[in-house]
């Protein structure tokens, strides 16, 4: 039965427990002993290439929760901040994403949004509450890749119980990026683990690289137990696959969202954006597989041209291949052409995949995450940050509280 569903029984055999910096071991009667309980120790403050342990727990048991929030800052800067998860001794990560990928959003762009699963509150305290059951050890570690410090707040709320339900299974959260993708090559968000298990879903970000209008007609497909060319499960375009039509305004709801669009689209849905960030929960429509599971996702455009544009059509044709039903033509009204066409950009997935037994993941490439993610024209910092890396530098070059007497 769904935790939501569940919350009237008293479970008695949980044992409920939280680690922070302020308890790190999550035990008993622990918790605050720093300045007298007077909140002696809320946050570490990371320094560059630094690893932090957020958790090392015996189980069994299952994290319900966790919490995190470090200050805004540019996005390759935030999205050098990753995490990574290894269950019952393996010496391998079965979770490695960056931070706030594995909170739903990529792109190094927090925004506000809420879903079933994970939230941004405010834009800036990161939540997430899918259940990851662990049946001996679990550990859980954070490293800032930037070359900044970064103040890392968290809560990690868990339980210890008796044992795991026979069916339970392990959280595997696993980092891509293509930049850029191969023209008529779909994108692989997952593909490697084996079965049993379940997709739960995933989270994308796009670049948008080629052209300035509608990049996400491609089809979203999932291929299960022996699948060879054809899917099991395909869908019908990259905003229907997020549960909405006509184009992708910035929107959130509780199975599916764009809650990240910069630029045109998000005045104007059919226009290319600069980037996008959507997210799918697989939740009331589980996609179970019993030993393989490979999802794609395609990078198909459409676009139109009106009279007076042959040329650009002409060379718009020469540059790209022809999709779907290939180009339509009018000869009548403002319209001379319009088609699917194969197309090429940047797309990056974080996909949560949980299996009967513990495997390791693709270990993150920092590099590759933080390239070419960096602030566009239109964007500027927001007043928090400019407030907060402002009052960091003043300290360094006023210390000891002489910038409040400036």
């Amino acid at each position: 039965m769904p935790a939501v569903l569940d919350i009237c029984r008293i479970d008695q055999s949980l044992d409920s427990r939280a680690v922070t910096f302020e308890n790190p071991t999550g035990g008993r009667g622990a918790g605050g002993r720093e300045a007298a309980g007077r909140k002696g120790r809320p946050k570490h403050s990371l320094g560059p290439a630094e690893t932090v342990v957020l958790a090392d727990l015996d189980g069994p048991g299952t994290l319900r929760h966790v919490w995190m929030t470090f200050p805004p800052a540019p996005p390759e800067v935030m999205r050098a901040l990753w995490l990574e998860v290894y269950y019952d001794g393996l010496d391998e990560p079965s979770v490695a994403a960056p931070c706030l990928d594995f909170f739903g959003l990529p792109l190094g762009r927090p925004v506000p949004y809420h879903s079933l699963l994970t939230s941004a509150q405010e834009g800036r305290g990161f939540n997430a509450y899918f259940p990851m059951p662990f049946a001996r050890h679990v550990r859980i570690e954070v490293t800032n890749s930037s070359p900044r410090p970064m103040d890392l707040y968290y809560q990690v709320d868990y339980t210890l119980q008796p044992r795991l339900e026979e069916d339970a299974g392990y959280l595997h959260v696993a980092f891509r990026r293509q930049n850029p993708t191969t023209h008529t090559e779909d994108f692989v968000l997952t593909e490697g683990l084996a079965g049993p298990g379940r997709f739960l879903g995933c989270n994308v970000g796009v670049r948008v690289l080629d052209g300035a209008f509608w990049y996400g007609e491609g089809e979203v497909k999932i291929y299960r137990d022996g699948d060879q060319e054809l899917p099991t499960i395909c869908g019908t375009g990259l905003e229907d696959y997020v549960g909405s039509a006509w184009g992708m305004g910035p929107h959130y709801a509780t199975f599916a969202g764009a809650p990240l669009v910069v630029g045109p689209a998000a005045e104007n849905h059919l226009l290319a954006t600069r980037f996008v960030g959507f997210y799918r929960w697989h939740v009331p429509d589980p996609i179970v597989f019993h030993s393989d599971l490979r999802v794609t996702i395609q990078q198909i455009g459409m676009i139109f041209f009106l009279q007076g544009q042959e040329a650009d059509f002409a060379a718009w044709q020469a540059a790209h291949a022809a999709a779907g039903q290939g180009w339509q033509h009018f000869s009548e009204g403002p319209l001379i052409a319009s088609g699917l066409h194969e197309r090429s950009d940047d797309y990056c997935a974080t996909t949560y995949v949980y299996c009967a037994r513990p495997q390791a993941v693709p270990r993150l490439d920092v590099a590759a995450a933080v390239a070419d993610i960096g602030r566009v024209d239109d964007e500027a910092p927001g007043a928090l940050e400019r407030i907060m890396w402002r009052a960091a530098y003043d300290e360094l070059v006023y210390p000891h509280g002489e910038l409040w007497r400036r």
